[in-house]
């Protein structure tokens, strides 16, 4: 199956350990000396109080993804990172 960047951002990433639904895929990390994939980034939930903006994000490692299908991407939670919600275009690293 033959899969575009931009093709992903339709796809809802799902844990398959709890069954969440995560959201949709907002953008991909890439290893720039390798010119792969490294890991997918899915915005988290929304905050309640304060600013309406989304406050931190899920970073998903390729490792962690098991599945990807035509609608879903099926994921394990184990090995996703949650981070802060990072400026458009800043340091990905802490």
């Amino acid at each position: 199956m033959d899969c575009r960047i931009g093709d992903l951002r339709y796809k809802e990433v799902i844990n398959v350990n709890t069954g969440y639904r995560l959201g949709f895929v907002s953008d991909a990390v890439f290893d720039i000396s390798s010119g792969q994939m490294s890991a997918l980034v899915v915005p988290g939930e929304f905050k309640i109080s304060g600013l309406f903006g989304k406050s931190n994000e899920y970073v998903i490692p390729w490792g962690a993804i098991r599945k990807i299908g035509d609608d879903i991407i099926l994921v394990e939670d184990d090995r996703m990172e949650i981070r802060e919600r990072r400026p458009h275009g800043g340091n990905t690293k802490k």
